[in-house]
């Protein structure tokens, strides 16, 4: 099993979101919710088709972290 960091931000009316890990693998929605999804079905057909291609599938580096200021 492998496991991606994903960045998910409002854009306007809706959402958009990427990996660190995975450049050019995005994906868009109404809903946080529905972009997530979106971002998951992106993320296995990308690794499916580096699979596919004999290519490596890229370890994950990419962490988050919440900063707090006053």
């Amino acid at each position: 099993m492998h496991r991606f960091l994903i960045v998910v931000e409002k854009a306007g009316k809706n959402y958009s979101a990427y990996s660190p890990d995975l450049p050019g693998c995005v994906a868009t929605g109404k809903t946080r919710e529905e972009t997530e999804h979106r971002m998951h079905e992106a993320i296995a057909l990308h690794v499916k088709g580096l699979i596919e291609d004999g290519l490596p599938i890229p370890q994950s580096h990419a962490s988050a972290a919440f900063v707090a200021v006053q």
